[in-house]
């Protein structure tokens, strides 16, 4: 069989390959590649076999193994022809083990001799075929069998032998990190290399060094300025250039360098500005290559320290990516502009109306880009904008990959941005319906945390707005098919708090919406959980406030759920009503059963949970006195009382009649005062729909998305509660747990105090003077003591004078010092007299005195007798 096609192939080949080419399916090309792999099977078999005939028989099998179809019967041939002594077929076997193996398999074992011995060879062509299967073959446990050989190769002669050493290396450092690090300053020294190829080389390990810890490598800065400055001045050979280009693959390399080493740093980013500048002045963008260039310039550009000049320069070169008709340049456009806005935001203003082109074209890569941008320029100004057309491209799109994505950056830029709470629930019902189950479950949860607390102001008009308007929103939202879970269970956890608060609607109504979700989820436990919780809590709403409760007989379903846990000899006759009443107290002949406290099952009332009474304000709470003989009681006696503060009680005598105390329901359902707030405005959902639909003209829409500020709103966003929010939900909660204990005390004085003789004190919220502390502002004890004061009739009567002074001076608890010493005579604090008021404590009247004394026989209490001071005190 003669060559033909001068290639050295047999016409067999060629016929093969033209077959293959002409089939008209795939089962027809796999019969064909089949008939080829039975073929070659008998043909590596045959021992008489030419080695001529066997290179083109393994370059058969590398088109075989390309077409998907397995050749691993030829394997072990293409390792025996590395052993070859011949170049060509060694070359051929090293070609064909790279192609059919990888690092882990079993045949790795019979290569790695071969390749030690080929890389000590004279001929250069063999030592790249071998380095060739290092970069390719050798694992972690065999890589110190030839790294001895590749460090040495580093000084070869012939610079195509120097370059694939330094890739070597670099394969050796991805692999097995520790095994080279000793090492690593041969990749700075071949940054200095003759030949273009190896420095170029060098980079590639450099730069993944570089990307691990840039500190280690800031002294190469300049270095790498001056490399970029030659190659941009094109001081390499002609065959380094590409489209004109010159080395555009080292330039792209060392302006992602460059980019690494000026992050953060002023300095070294002044070093670039120079040649980064150069560079796009001097980029072709006429081709694909100069385009690189370019954007990889802008690229670095972002990473530098602000310089405005350069910024200029990449928001013109962004402007020619954008008015560009090729799709790929507006990907680069937008994504380069999505970088440059970290730095100023201001850009994006330039190019509006390019951005608006790309988020309406119908290429869904660009568009997907464009949606990022804009993601990442949102503001409090833009955020409904933004959010709606992100919300309608979600609707639009079937990859549940990126709807999830969608779904999640809409709820984080609403939580972060939202100018108001409706918004933002009317936002998350949106993401809710549309993004179905891939929307996270915390989303729910700080849903239904927002609607609970609100404002976080004290506005109970707006946040009785908040909720009737997600009630309503809810009420029509329920009648779409195919909610999901999460909002399912919002909506019913909604209704049962909130659904008759405003008292729009019934209960017997919002009871029927709650049973409909309950029995269209048969399968779904935790929404019927949801469900039945709401019933009950709007059921225990209409008790707490004394009206009637109907029972409809469509709610067998909550009877039917609930009697499913009761054993057999519990069931009554079978009713299609709700039952209210307590469970039966247990048996006294049980040993095992507990005294009972409630005197029967009908003492019992249900009381509102807790968390009601925060979300309720009563407007009028009914006393104990008005209580009629049919309230429910409990009875306490005999009961060790385990939770709440203490407090005094007045004795009273223990009679059956005063054995029952009454059990108020502390928050009644304000539905007069709620009817008198304001209701919020009347919005369906499907109108909401229609006014986020994005205008015609782009102008508008430009506007709204560039047009205003980047500064942040005053009120924060909904899901970044300040401290005032806490501060006033704490408060309220803090004043409702302590109005009780007051009230009791109030009814019930407490009982004297036999250990206090003195005179009753006034309570006042005013704190107590310390009287020592009084003392201690009254008198100077570091001034000097003049003789003249010390004894004598003269000192006997200005001591009277002085105490004579204080003698009227009214002793009250709430005596105001002033914080000035030097605004009496007497370089103390002034007492200024202010409401009578008793205290306890030592008589400072007493004190003065006795301190008179003291200064009448001659001691000062800094005096040289402090005995005589202490006897004299006492």
């Amino acid at each position: 069989m003669g060559s033909q096609g001068g290639f050295g192939q047999s016409k067999e080949f060629l016929d093969l390959i033209k077959s293959i080419g002409e089939s008209r399916s795939k089962a027809e090309e796999d019969r064909i590649v089949l008939r080829e792999v039975e073929t070659l099977k008998v043909r590596l078999n045959d021992p008489n076999t030419p080695k001529y005939k066997l290179k083109e028989y393994i370059i058969r099998l590398l088109y075989v193994e390309m077409l998907g179809h397995d050749a691993s019967f030829g394997y072990i041939h293409a390792v025996k022809m590395t052993h070859d002594e011949n170049l060509l077929l060694k070359r051929t076997g090293y070609l064909a083990v790279t192609l059919f193996l990888n690092e882990d398999h079993d045949l790795i074992i019979l290569i790695v001799n071969t390749i030690q011995k080929d890389l000590k060879s004279d001929n250069f062509l063999v030592v790249c075929a071998a380095l060739n299967a290092v970069c390719r073959l050798i694992n972690e446990e065999t890589i110190p069998a030839v790294l001895p050989q590749v460090v040495d190769l580093l000084g070869h002669q012939k610079e195509a032998v120097r370059k694939k050493a330094v890739m070597a290396l670099h394969r050796f450092s991805q692999k097995a990190p520790g095994s080279v690090s000793h090492l690593v300053s041969n990749f700075r020294k071949k940054l200095c290399d003759n030949d273009p190829g190896v420095m170029g080389a060098a980079l590639c390990p450099l730069f993944d060094l570089i990307n691990a810890d840039v500190d280690k490598y800031k002294d190469l800065a300049v270095s790498f300025v001056n490399i970029l400055k030659q190659v941009a001045e094109r001081r390499l050979p002609k065959s380094y250039d590409y489209h004109q280009m010159p080395a555009p693959f080292i330039q792209i390399k060392l302006l992602k360098i460059l980019s690494l080493l000026g992050t953060g740093d002023k300095k070294a980013s002044e070093q670039m500005y120079t040649i980064v500048g150069d560079i796009m002045r001097k980029c072709d963008s006429t081709s694909n290559i100069g385009n690189a260039i370019l954007y990889e310039s802008i690229c670095c550009v972002s990473s530098l320290h602000p310089n405005p000049k350069l910024l200029e320069a990449a928001a013109d070169a962004i402007a020619k990516f954008l008015k560009s008709d090729s799709h790929n340049l507006k990907y680069l456009g937008i994504d380069a502009l999505t970088r440059l806005i970290k730095i100023n935001p201001e850009i994006a203003e330039q190019h509006q109306l390019a951005v608006i082109d790309c988020l309406e074209d119908p290429d869904d890569t660009l568009k997907r880009k464009t949606f990022d941008l804009l993601y990442k320029m949102t503001n409090s100004s833009n955020v409904e904008v933004i959010v709606d057309r992100m919300i309608e491209y979600m609707i639009s799109i079937n990859d549940s990959h990126y709807k999830t994505e969608i779904a999640s950056r809409c709820v984080e830029l609403a939580e972060q941005f939202a100018p108001n709470n409706q918004w933002f629930i009317q936002t998350m019902n949106k993401v809710f319906e549309h993004a179905a189950d891939l929307v996270n479950a915390k989303v729910a949860h700080n849903l239904m945390k927002l609607i609970a607390e609100g404002f976080g102001e004290d506005d109970d008009t707006a946040d009785s707005q908040l909720r009737s308007s997600a009630v309503e929103s809810y009420l029509r939202i329920m009648g779409e098919p195919k909610l999901p879970s999460a909002f399912l269970q919002v909506i019913c956890w909604v209704l049962g708090e909130y659904g008759i608060a405003d008292g729009k609607y019934s209960a017997s109504y919002i009871i029927g919406k709650l049973c409909d979700v309950a029995e269209a989820h048969p399968d779904d436990d935790t929404v019927k959980a949801y469900a039945v919780t709401g019933i009950m809590k709007i059921y225990s709403f209409e008790i707490a406030s004394g009206k009637p409760v109907d029972l409809l007989p469509h709610f067998s379903y909550g009877i039917s759920s609930v009697s499913d846990f009761r054993g057999h000899e519990e069931h009554e006759p079978s009713t299609h009503a709700l039952r209210f009443e307590a469970y039966e107290l247990p048996k006294p002949s049980s040993p095992h059963n507990i005294p009972p406290v409630l005197a029967s099952s009908t003492e019992l009332v249900p009381v509102e949970p807790s968390y009601v009474v925060d979300i309720l304000h009563p407007t009028s709470a009914p006393s104990a006195s008005d209580a009629g003989s049919s309230e429910l009681k409990l009875r306490l006696d005999g009961v060790q009382k385990k939770w709440g503060r203490p407090t005094y009680s007045s004795p009273a005598p223990s009679s059956s009649s005063n054995d029952l105390v009454k059990v108020q329901n502390e928050a009644p359902r304000p539905d007069s005062a709620s009817s008198s707030k304001p209701k919020t405005r009347d919005t369906s959902y499907d109108s909401r729909k229609q006014q986020t639909e994005i205008p015609p003209e782009k102008q508008r829409l430009a506007a709204s998305l560039f047009g205003g500020s980047s500064k942040s709103e005053g009120r924060q966003p909904p899901s970044q509660k300040n401290s005032k929010t806490q501060n006033h939900t704490s408060d309220r909660s803090r004043s409702s747990k302590a109005s009780a204990p007051d009230s009791i005390v109030k009814s019930s004085q407490p009982p004297p105090d036999l250990l206090d003789l003195g005179e009753p004190s006034i309570a006042s919220s005013v704190p107590s003077v310390d009287p020592f502390k009084q003392f201690e502002g009254l008198f100077d004890f570091t001034q000097e003591t003049t003789p003249a004061s010390t004894g004598g009739v003269d000192g006997a009567s200005k001591d009277s004078d002085f105490t004579s002074l204080f003698a009227d001076m009214s002793l009250s608890a709430q005596s105001h010092i002033d914080p000035n010493p030097e605004s009496n005579g007497f370089g103390g604090s002034k007492v200024e007299p202010s409401s009578p008021q008793l205290n306890k404590g030592p008589n400072l009247k007493e004190a003065l005195e006795k301190d008179a004394l003291v200064r009448q026989v001659g001691v000062t209490p800094s005096g040289q007798n402090p005995n005589l001071f202490k006897d004299l005190l006492g």
